[in-house]
Order: structure tokens, then sequence, then C-alpha cells
């Protein structure tokens, strides 16, 4: 059954797509770079037969509208705006810097039941010299894949077969449309700063996720949220990067549930 596309509004007037399928209490899915709602394929399956999932497409992405100017705020009142929307108390997943917004929108609503935040932050992480500006000249030469291959090797040391795995999905044209929010999102994310002391009275149960191989800016951000966070959980996804969604998606979505369905 193809998946009914529900319009949220944000505080800006931006529409907001997310793509629902499943049975059960609110789940919302928020991807991050260089992705969009069709990334979570591969787990939906096993998600869908526990909960009514809400697969958001970002803004500027898919069938989500975009705003003039780009700021970072205006992501983390989209995902609000979806969790309020829903009009029930729901569960919210975030991988990347989807896990960031999620987090910073948990600030903004009081609808979220449990959070998953899935290597939301980078902590030491520098990019690549230049490495923007050539993303944004691989933009405007019309080289999309390009941008992602690049973004992905250089920026999130994704590993060749890995990239690989990621471009043989059906989510990868999804991906490429997507290519243009990278140089305005990365500029926006050096500049953004972490401050601990706003999530201290943040008591939404938190499950957050790293991958047993991931590099240590991923796994350092990971141990950052959660030593800020006074209800939070740190799982090992064991032989695992940055995107154990795609690469053991089974594996996944047993830790998901697992923290989910609990109590």
């Amino acid at each position: 059954m193809e998946a009914m596309v529900s319009l949220f509004i944000s505080r800006d007037g931006t529409p907001i797509a997310c793509r629902c399928s499943g049975t059960g209490p609110p789940l919302v899915l928020v991807h991050g770079m260089a992705g969009a709602s069709t990334r979570w394929a591969p787990i939906l399956p096993g998600l869908e037969e526990y909960f009514t999932v809400y697969a958001m497409d970002r803004r500027g992405r898919g069938e989500s509208g975009d705003g003039d100017g780009y700021a970072m705020e205006r992501e983390f009142e989209d995902v609000a705006a979806v969790v309020d929307g829903i009009g029930e108390p729901v569960n919210l997943l975030g991988h990347s810097s989807g896990g960031l917004f999620s987090l910073e929108a948990a600030l903004l609503t009081q609808n979220i039941r449990k959070l998953v935040l899935y290597e939301p932050l980078e902590v030491g992480a520098t990019l690549p010299e230049g490495g923007v500006d050539r993303l944004q000249a691989l933009l405007d030469a019309g080289d999309r894949e390009e941008v992602l291959t690049t973004f992905m090797r250089e920026f999130v040391n994704i590993p060749p077969q890995e990239i690989e795995l990621i471009k043989s999905t059906p989510a990868w044209p999804a991906r490429m449309a997507a290519a243009h929010t990278l140089p305005r999102e990365l500029r926006a994310e050096e500049r953004y700063e972490f401050d601990a002391q706003r999530f201290e009275g943040l008591h939404v149960p938190t499950l957050l996720l790293t991958g047993g191989d991931s590099p240590q800016f991923f796994k350092g951000g990971v141990e950052v949220v959660d030593a800020a966070l006074p209800n939070s959980w740190i799982v090992v996804l064991p032989g695992q990067r940055h995107n154990a969604d795609q690469t053991a998606p089974d594996l996944f979505v047993r830790e998901v549930l697992a923290f989910l369905t609990e109590g």
C-alpha cells in the first residue's frame, strides 16, 4: 500500500510533508543531511507493525516546501510543528542532523513520549579545508552525484563499500534531488554551539545510538549529549557506523523497538 502524505504547517508558514504508514501510536522519523523520507525504506516494515510512522521530508526536499533564507532554528520548528500537529504524544527518532533537530524540537513541544537519537552531534570534527566551497562548485556544475559522494567520503568518513550500498538503494534519486541543501546546512552547522545547560530540564526518556565502528567525532558527540540529558541511555551497534539503518536494518529496528515498546 502506498504511503499517504500528510502536510503540517511550520511556524514560518512552510508546509512540511510526512509519508504516513503503519498502525499504532505515532512515530516521527527525521532524516539527516543528504537525505529524504525515502531513506527509511529498509526499516519501515519492522516499524509499521507497531507504529503509525510519519516519515518527514525536511524543508527543501520531497513534497515539503522551503523558506526564504535558511536557519537551523526553522528546522527545529518544523519538527515541533509535525509533533504538535499529530494531536497526541509521539515517539521521535532522528538520524544525524535530524537527531540534533529532534533534540532541539524537544525544547519546543510537550508532546514527545520518547526520543531516539542516532549520532546527533559531532565533537572535534573539522570540515575539509575549502570543502563546502567545493561542494557548491560541484552543485553549480550540475554534478549532484559527486556532491553526495564527496560529502559522504570527506565529511562523514563513510567507507567506499558503504557509499556504493547507499547509491544502490531506491532512495538515491531523492538524495540527489536534495543535494542543493548540503552547503547551506554545513555552513549553519559550523555556527551551531551545543549548550548542555539548555537541556538540563529535558526529562524525556532518550535512547542514544552510535555505531561501534563510527568515527570518534560521532561517538564523542553521543557522549556529550548523554552527559547533558538527565534521562538517557547509550546503545552501541556493534560493527556499524553512521548508517546502521541501511547496513544492519534488523539490528537497528530491534534496538529501537526494545526501547520504544518498553514500559
